[in-house]
């Protein structure tokens, strides 16, 4: 991933209803949900949905499919972990090992964490 595509993921999540709209789509995982089961588990009037879900999709975080009348939004996890991954891969300059103090005071569950092993695989994920 290079900083221009990682600024443009997060300028596109820079907005609660986008950001809420993501997590959502990431919880529900690869089944997605219609536009409408979207709005109205947000409490966002459709145009408003629409516009925040355009977005999201130009930035390639969310993908959508027409079934019949209704759209499917689906999130697009592997890039999500590529954003992760790009953000965390040179934590403390390529030894992720020295921020383990760190690591206590984060909220963040271990396993998406990168490794702390000196052992690198190329990516954080």
């Amino acid at each position: 991933m290079h900083t221009e595509q990682a600024a443009t993921l997060l300028d596109a999540l820079a907005s609660g209803p986008r950001l809420e709209i993501f997590r959502l789509l990431v919880r529900t995982g690869p089944q997605g949900l219609v536009a409408g089961e979207l709005a109205a588990a947000l409490g966002l009037p459709p145009t408003n949905l629409s516009f925040h879900a355009k977005t999201l999709t130009q930035a390639g975080l969310l993908s959508v499919e027409q079934e019949g009348r209704y759209q499917r939004y689906r999130a697009s996890i592997p890039l999500m972990l590529d954003l992760i991954g790009y953000l965390t891969e040179e934590c403390c300059a390529g030894h992720p090992e020295e921020c383990a103090g760190m690591r206590k005071a984060s909220s963040c569950a271990p396993e998406l964490l990168p490794p702390l092993s000196t052992e690198r695989t190329g990516s954080a994920c």
